[in-house]
């Protein structure tokens, strides 16, 4: 990914307050402890106009309650019903209390209520209003529903009911960053992902949308200056990566305003930035946890396979480098309501941490499996996962948030 030299100031600024994670931060004289359930503590400090948010011990427990599973229910069942998915690409929850279903490979969007009853299908393969070559992703921006067809080159714009209410241009290219392709990030603001080709190569970039189009504003994620796992190369240009689950990277989500939120994974440290300006850095302080023997033996046996059956290829680093400590952040999102939902990696097993839109935590809850290459849908009250079996198949699980009665 290139980095665009007209807007590098605001990571060389934020990169150094996101690496300083790990240490304890004091609290300044405008510090402003606060104190939650049990001992989570939340220091929120500014120094230099960047607030930083510290939050230290043991967040209140929520928890999921899956209440419907939309998918196949069983071999030489409703075969060919709209609860099979030729490839479910993403989810929403849409303003009317339903979940909209992008299926990228029969380029339909499927409607279901919160009890799991079919309620319409729109959408087909094609060319014109309302057609798609594929779907990438779905998302609402005020009672517009979005589709990305990244294949095609457009968004397409629907009422509800699956009414065409128009097409937007988009970058057509195949594939994608691999995190999605649109990201709603408030009632009337969504980022669509697009491809931003220069002299100088092509990068990710974030496309500003609303009701009425474009809103003008392009978000350029930071460009990743670590490897986060191992290229190989052989015989006459042919490559393969390895990505190394243990191994840092740096992650970037569009936010509200123009703001890009940005974290490294090896420091528990979300920095907020707007432009050139670092407006908020969100700290949580976690002990450290090794990585296993077995669990780097895991980690790293589809490229020592590959090593053991072509010895010949010249690889970058020449082995993956086992770090110290595991990261702490798989991923993270920010939701339309400005929560930040946070993947923890844990040994123990993953779990969600939840945090409100001025970066203090608010729940911890467990992570249920998803999909690669898929985004969660969050929404005030529920969850929405996309999943898949041993056989590619695919599910959608819609979840309540069970707040065991707090503030939700």
């Amino acid at each position: 990914m290139n980095h665009d030299p007209s807007k590098p100031t605001w990571l060389a600024r934020a990169l150094p307050l996101i690496l300083t994670a790990a240490l304890a931060v004091a609290c300044g004289p405008d510090s402003t402890p606060s104190s939650a359930a049990g001992d989570l503590t939340t220091t929120i400090d500014t120094t230099g106009g960047v607030v930083r948010v510290t939050n230290t011990g043991t967040a209140p427990e929520w928890d999921l309650t899956r209440l419907i599973t939309i998918g196949p229910r069983g071999f030489g069942v409703g075969e060919g019903g709209p609860e099979e998915f030729g490839m479910a690409s993403s989810a929403s929850l849409g303003p009317d209390d339903a979940v909209y279903i992008s299926d990228g490979y029969n380029a339909e969007v499927r409607v279901f209520g919160l009890d799991g009853e079919h309620l319409r299908t729109f959408g087909r393969h094609g060319e014109g209003p309302g057609e798609f070559a594929s779907i990438e992703s779905v998302a609402w921006v005020g009672d517009r529903l979005l589709a990305l067809d990244l294949i095609g080159g457009r968004l397409n714009v629907f009422s509800p009911e699956g009414q065409p209410l128009g097409q937007r241009p988009a970058t057509a290219y195949w594939g994608g960053s691999g995190r999605g392709g649109l990201y709603p990030v408030g009632d009337d603001e969504v980022y669509a992902e697009a491809l931003s080709r220069d002299t100088a190569g092509s990068s990710f970039v974030y496309v500003g949308q609303n009701m009425a189009g474009e809103t003008g504003d392009t978000l350029h994620p930071p460009a990743a200056p670590w490897e986060h796992g191992v290229r190989c190369e052989w015989d006459d240009g042919w490559s393969r990566g390895f990505d190394i689950i243990y191994s840092p990277r740096l992650l970037a989500h569009p936010g509200p305003g123009a703001s890009m939120y940005s974290a490294r994974t090896d420091a528990y440290s979300i920095a907020v930035t707007r432009g050139a300006d670092t407006l908020r850095v969100i700290e949580r302080l976690l002990p450290a946890e090794p990585v296993t023997d077995e669990e780097w033996g895991l980690a790293t046996a589809d490229f020592e396979a590959f090593r053991d059956e072509l010895p010949r290829a010249v690889c970058t680093p020449r082995r993956p480098v086992r770090p110290l400590a595991k990261p702490f952040i798989d991923e993270f999102f920010v939701a339309p309501d400005g929560r930040i939902w946070v993947e923890v990696m844990r040994t123990a097993g993953n779990r969600w941490e939840v945090f409100d839109p001025e970066g203090r935590l608010l729940a911890t809850l467990p992570v249920r499996e998803w999909k690669a290459r898929s985004v969660p849908a969050f929404g005030p009250d529920h969850m929405v996962t996309i999943r898949q079996d041993s056989l590619e198949i695919d599910y959608v699980d819609v979840w309540r948030i069970e707040t065991g009665g707090a503030v939700n």
